[in-house]
């Protein structure tokens, strides 16, 4: 049987910035030693619902993602009022906090310590063994890859909703190239 796997990897601005409030609330209920990035000490008035508002959001960003790979670069001003709204308290108090965690984000993704050393954590020589894995558990089941398989980086377990499983996408932290590993083969194959 012909390999005719091809697996592309990215990272999407808008998933890990979902991530990144998703830490910051779960931030504001941890013990020191449960503290994730980033953290602040400034409390954010967070929906009373927010993990179901959060699920919802999180389903709604990773279909867009996974449909127009063009989303996963910033956020618009509409995209910005939506996540606001449905995250954040008071109608006044929200955009403002909404910018500041925003630029805060932007500060961090731009910079050397975020977008490109997330992109960096998944170098060549583990794209190439999950590839090999992949491929090999493939051809033992007797699946022919039919789309490439799209793997959307994100710095940090999503830990409030699941990611929706689809053929040829799929939103991975990093933690599980590496702590992982072992369930990330046949996590993968469902994908097929």
């Amino acid at each position: 049987m012909e390999n005719t796997l091809l697996l592309v990897t990215g990272t999407s601005f808008t998933l890990n910035f979902l991530i990144y409030i998703q830490n910051i609330y779960l931030n504001q209920n941890q013990t020191d030693e449960e503290i994730r990035f980033p953290y602040s000490s400034t409390e954010i008035a967070f929906k009373e619902d927010f993990p179901k508002q959060y699920e919802q959001l999180w389903k709604a960003i990773t279909e867009k993602v996974k449909l127009d790979n063009s989303y996963i670069y910033e956020l618009s001003n509409e995209d910005k009022k939506l996540f606001y709204d449905r995250l954040l308290e008071g109608k006044t108090e929200a955009p403002e906090c909404f910018n500041q965690i925003y630029k805060s984000f932007q500060a961090w993704w731009n910079s050397l310590a975020g977008s490109f050393s997330l992109e960096r954590s998944i170098d060549s020589s583990t794209i190439g063994k999950l590839y090999e894995d992949l491929s090999n558990l493939l051809k033992e089941r007797g699946k022919t890859p039919q789309n490439s398989l799209y793997i959307s980086l994100i710095y940090d377990k999503c830990l409030l909703a699941n990611s929706p499983s689809s053929p040829s996408f799929a939103v991975l932290a990093i933690e599980e190239f590496f702590i992982r590993y072992r369930e990330l083969v046949p996590k993968l194959e469902n994908s097929f």
